[in-house]
């Protein structure tokens, strides 16, 4: 079932967007998205903003904008929510655009998961789920940076805004009586925050998967080498992968090749990238071999042994129970790596402490109840 669309409006120029956001400001919610372009980019580069009021959806050109104030002070206003879906790409696209955030958020996806419904949904399978509307998906992944946009694809924007206002008439009153509204919101905003926050390219080396197999001068060079990716990928506005896979780094600081040679035989290497940037690469390698054994990073925590399944088998119950009493998505009540956390605070035998990655509501709710569990399973747990 499609409905029919009224006719959006496009502002492509200033003024008409300052009385837009005049007009909007007014409102009590509007419904944001975006449609981007990041194929090889570092940043995002927006094609298309999209605003729902609940009657109609307006897109905005940011090809044609210059003046974002206004458009800030709207993401900024407190009383009006902004009702997003899955947002954690839109944030960087508002971030990159004109450097302000959505608050308060409203995000559907977690709205849905706070209500019971599946964890992590996509957007269609929920409009097929609270409006009956199956939605096309023919312009997921066309160009949003070619002008004139084709018809399909503004049919395309403008269902997306007009349904997710549809969306939040649906849930936003079902989430104040289900009484977590307070909760959703704190949740929103600790993303917002999160996402504001850049990569230490000094520490990025330790977000690489499978550096906490490395020795510390093995690390040494791996640190030089995140670090100059994460600097130069940003610098350049060139995805981190397209720059350096990230699966050339660990064999990269293990073998530390010194010739473009010997760099062209590491798995997953670019030939590309031995061409543009052979040379540097091996002067990177050549600079973390170079730093003093007291320079070294410590060694990287190692991934849970299977010992620890079973308390935190124990400690994901307590979020399960929680979950089910108050009718809410068992995946949203403890997160795996808050698990995690707690575990590392006492394994194997205790006592265990309640993590810094235990905060707010969660905190409140589960914290005594998960440290009695910890600490009554630690005879079970060798």
């Amino acid at each position: 079932m499609t409905p029919a669309l009224t006719q959006p409006v496009m502002i492509d120029d200033d003024a008409e967007l300052a009385r837009s956001c005049t007009q909007w400001r007014k409102l009590p919610f509007v419904a944001v998205d975006t449609e981007f372009v990041r194929t090889e980019t570092f940043y995002p580069i927006a094609g298309l903003i999209q605003i729902g009021d609940g009657e109609r959806a307006t897109l905005i050109d940011p090809l044609k904008i210059t003046d974002w104030s206004p458009f800030v002070a709207l993401l900024q206003d407190l009383s009006v929510v902004k009702v997003l879906h899955a947002c954690s790409e839109d944030l960087e696209v508002f971030s990159r655009l004109c450097g302000a955030m959505p608050v308060p958020l409203f995000d559907t996806q977690l709205a849905a998961a706070f209500l019971g419904m599946d964890f992590s949904m996509g957007y269609s399978r929920l409009v097929s789920a609270l409006l009956d509307i199956d939605l096309p998906k023919d312009e997921t992944r066309s160009d949003w940076l070619q002008r004139p946009l084709s018809e399909a694809q503004i049919e395309y924007a403008a269902r997306d805004a007009q349904h997710l206002a549809e969306i939040y008439h649906i849930l936003g009153p079902r989430i104040a009586d289900a009484g977590v509204a307070d909760w959703l919101f704190a949740d929103t905003a600790e993303q917002v925050a999160a996402s504001g926050q850049s990569i230490d390219p000094d520490l990025a080396y330790t977000q690489v998967k499978q550096a906490w197999r490395l020795k510390p001068a093995e690390l040494a060079v791996l640190r030089v080498l995140a670090a100059w990716r994460e600097r130069e990928s940003k610098a350049r506005n060139v995805a981190r992968n397209r720059l350096l896979r990230e699966r050339t780094l660990c064999p990269l600081a293990q073998r530390q090749p010194d010739t473009l040679q010997a760099l062209s035989r590491i798995e997953d290497m670019h030939p590309r990238t031995v061409r543009h940037e052979g040379e540097t690469l091996l002067q990177l390698i050549r600079q973390g071999r170079a730093v003093a054994p007291a320079e070294y990073p410590q060694t990287l925590p190692e991934p849970l042994p299977s010992a620890a399944n079973r308390l935190l088998k124990v400690l994901r119950k307590v979020g399960q129970q929680e979950a089910e009493k108050r009718g809410i998505a068992a995946e949203i009540m403890l997160r795996k790596k808050v698990l995690e956390a707690m575990v590392r605070t006492g394994f194997p035998n205790g006592p265990y402490r309640l993590p810094d990655e235990l905060f707010g509501w969660r905190r409140e709710l589960m914290g005594e109840a998960l440290l009695k569990a910890a600490n009554s399973a630690v005879e079970v747990v060798e």
